[in-house]
């Protein structure tokens, strides 16, 4: 399977549950600040501030794009609430940073979080200088995945071709525009509530439990 990659000069990470496992106690923790964001902006009690985040995450891809679409949020406030330290309650992964680091090729993030929140978290995973770039949901002009318009955007601000690019996510949806484009695909299977929201189809190449493991893989393969 990992020999169908020989071919890929460009590799596209996704980060939050894809670089490092997103565990129970930071999801809750994510989850609980968003929810208590939507709650004080609209005005609602928690739990229907609870259904509202879980809809808009199913229909826009990210609950603050439905904020924005439906309520006209700036997104500045949104992040301003997110960005705080008891968030990132994770452990440098320096066996994966290695992998990363020996793909030959080019190297992006490509994430619908914020660029803060981004370089925080590498750096704490230890691969602040494995990456060329990253492509946030800022970079995006808040158009996130799995909107095509979004990767479309990612290709033209870094000259990618997407035939000879590979893009790696833990949400199987997120990689349809990407097959559609003509790169390969890999999905990171994990048991987090948002990965189940969508089956995987034959948008998905190649899938695997252990991103470790799949890169070396790779790399045994193109020596």
């Amino acid at each position: 399977m990992t020999a169908a990659l020989t071919h890929v000069e460009t590799w596209i990470f996704d980060l939050d549950n894809t670089l490092y496992p997103v565990t129970k106690t930071l999801l809750a923790d994510i989850d609980r600040h968003i929810g208590s964001f939507v709650a004080d902006f609209l005005g609602v009690e928690r739990d229907e501030a609870r259904r509202i985040q879980k809809a808009y995450f199913r229909t826009y891809g990210l609950t603050l794009k439905g904020l924005m679409v439906e309520h006209g949020l700036d997104p500045a406030r949104y992040f301003d609430h997110m960005n705080r330290e008891d968030l990132y309650d994770m452990a440098p992964a320096p066996d994966l940073a290695a992998a990363i680091a020996r793909l030959p090729g080019r190297r992006f993030v490509y994430t619908n979080s914020s660029a803060g929140h981004t370089a925080m978290v590498l750096e704490r995973l230890g691969m602040a200088e494995l990456f060329e770039d990253v492509f946030d949901i800022a970079a995006s002009g808040y158009v996130p995945k799995p909107y095509p318009e979004s990767l479309d955007a990612l290709c033209r601000r870094f000259a990618v071709a997407p035939e000879r690019a590979c893009m790696v996510d833990d949400i199987a949806r997120n990689l349809a525009p990407a097959a559609a484009r003509g790169m390969s695909t890999v999905w990171l299977e994990t048991d987090a509530e948002w990965a189940s929201y969508d089956p995987p189809g034959p948008h998905v190449h190649h899938t695997t439990r252990d991103l470790l493991s799949f890169l070396r893989a790779v790399l045994d393969v193109r020596g």
